[in-house]
């Protein structure tokens, strides 16, 4: 599906749904990795994630749109547009729309943490990213940090 295909499927659904036209563009974004759509409220455009077509089909995307739909429509009527306003809540029924879109399958169930000490009074600090050691230094003695290990955790384990 291409994105002229993706703006006419978006303006059908909401002529149908919404009975409202559709005005602004909708998009695949290939940098959605954790959503399946998204309204950006400066614009009123709606980037839709393509590996939900690819892995749900169909269907997941109609329900993408009429989610990412119901806060364009809501939003430019000025009501509530956001997930937890009750005028949101009832729209995304009526139109039949998901109120989370499923999960993709593959997703990174591993964990990484680096852990660092102080080489003054041996505090450990386990952190998800690496930091410089030459920029940062111990919160308690100010004493220099130093890499210990990296940990790799597999399905969350904490």
């Amino acid at each position: 599906m291409t994105n002229a295909e993706l703006q006419l499927l978006v303006e059908e659904i909401s002529i149908q749904s919404f009975r409202r036209p559709f005005l602004h563009k909708a998009y695949f974004n290939p940098r959605l990795r954790t959503t399946g759509g998204r309204y950006m409220l400066g614009s009123h455009d709606i980037d839709i994630n393509r590996r939900y077509l690819v892995e749900h089909g169909m269907n997941e995307l109609i329900g993408i749109i009429k989610h990412e739909l119901c806060h364009y429509h809501l939003h430019l009527q000025g009501k509530g547009y956001k997930h937890g306003d009750q005028e949101f809540k009832e729209l995304l029924k009526k139109v039949g729309g998901p109120r989370h879109c499923s999960s993709l399958p593959g997703g990174n169930t591993r964990k990484r943490f680096v852990i660092y000490s102080c080489s003054k009074c041996g505090l450990q600090y386990k952190r998800r990213r690496k930091i410089n050691t030459k920029k940062y230094v111990c919160g308690r003695c100010k004493g220099k940090l130093r890499f210990d290990k990296e940990i790799v955790l597999d399905d969350g384990e904490s």
